[in-house]
């Protein structure tokens, strides 16, 4: 067989080659993306925005998303010093926050190295500051537990963490912390950390932060000093209180249909036979899988976007493919298109059906699939 034709066998259907590459593959929409940062903008106030582009920018890629942003927002958040320095080596110069700080003292000489700001959140990293050659002149961010329970100090230690950081010479601090159940603004969780947070508004602090995408999108906190916009900017935030029309998905995982097979009334599909057909069915089977990131997970009517409409997935995930009853729909073809998610399917909706949430399914590709960035 020549490099690049694939043979297509499906019974009652004849043996065809087209002379196409494998179509599966990821397209990153910039202007959707800058497009969100507008509508967080327009939420903000006064505010600043600490765009969140840790884990590879929630996985649509770091860079280009960075450069994308960069005119828009006031800084930038990522998780850890490599993912920080790697944006100080392609020309980010924006305020850069490592959201878990330091982990030992050769940390805490990159930032000073690359002007990064750093999260403190135990006594343990005030420990590291200390023995560092050097002191950032960056702001130190200070993260209180306000209810997470994650990370942080406790409210109780703030005045102290305060006093030792300024013994130090510290004189910008920021104080910050994270909502657990901000999807839920009135859940009793959220009311507490509302609570526990203003008991540290008269602490003597340089400047807050406290609105991650759920809190922005609920009206969670009074105006904070900076916001920390995450999953929002890529379109794939839970809506609350904001119009679901108002965010534009920035990714859509597309493929295309490579083979179409009839199987009889009765007749399985797929690993371990979980799904039978209830009738004579059109199964179409599409060259993405496991392998590409899409979720092994995903239950029987989880649902795929061909032809303007949602059909279910049937039978199991597997590495390379998934099949597709598209019984309802006789005249689609080999090389029809179909959106795993994105534009017209919501990853989240996609999510659900695979026992996860949608963060997980944008960050959890593998890179097989090619992903372009447009424009």
């Amino acid at each position: 067989m020549d490099s690049g034709t694939i043979a297509v066998c499906a019974s009652s259907l004849q043996c065809l080659k087209y002379n196409v590459p494998r179509p599966t593959a990821i397209s990153i929409d910039l202007d959707s993306l800058v497009h969100n940062v507008a509508v967080t903008r327009s939420r903000a106030g006064n505010s600043k925005i600490l765009a969140s582009v840790k884990a590879n920018a929630y996985g649509h890629g770091l860079i280009p998303c960075c450069r994308a942003l960069q005119q828009h927002v006031d800084g930038f958040a990522v998780a850890f010093c490599e993912e920080a320095v790697l944006l100080r080596q392609e020309g980010i110069t924006l305020p850069l926050l490592l959201l878990e700080g330091p982990f030992d003292r050769a940390d805490c000489d990159t930032i000073v190295e690359h002007n990064l700001m750093m999260t403190l959140h135990s006594h343990h990293q005030i420990d590291l500051l200390e023995a560092a050659d050097q002191m950032p002149s960056t702001p130190l961010w200070i993260k209180i537990d306000t209810g997470m329970h994650r990370l942080g100090f406790s409210p109780a230690e703030a005045v102290q963490v305060t006093e030792r950081l300024r013994k130090l010479g510290a004189d910008s601090l920021t104080l910050m912390s994270h909502f657990a159940d901000g999807e839920n603004p009135s859940s009793s969780l959220t009311r507490e950390q509302q609570q526990a947070w203003r008991s540290l508004e008269s602490t003597a602090m340089s400047g807050t932060s406290l609105a991650n995408s759920a809190a922005i999108i609920n009206n969670l906190t009074s105006t904070t000093d900076w916001l920390r916009p995450g999953i929002m900017l890529y379109g794939a935030a839970y809506a609350g209180s904001l119009e679901p029309t108002s965010l534009s998905p920035v990714m859509s995982f597309k493929s295309e249909i490579m083979a179409l097979r009839k199987v009889p009334r009765g007749q399985t599909v797929g690993y371990g036979g979980r799904w039978t057909a209830p009738q004579d069915s059109l199964i179409a089977t599409v060259p993405v899988g496991y392998g590409d990131g899409y979720p092994r997970g995903a239950e029987d009517g989880t649902p795929v976007w061909i032809h303007g409409q949602r059909f279910p997935l049937v039978g199991r995930v597997s590495m390379d493919m998934i099949t597709v009853d598209v019984t309802t729909l006789p005249d689609c073809q080999i090389g029809t298109p179909v959106e795993l998610w994105g534009k017209n399917l919501p990853v989240n909706e996609v999510a659900q059906h695979a026992s996860t949430i949608g963060y997980e399914l944008l960050t959890r590709m593998t890179g097989r699939a090619p992903m372009s960035f447009e424009p």
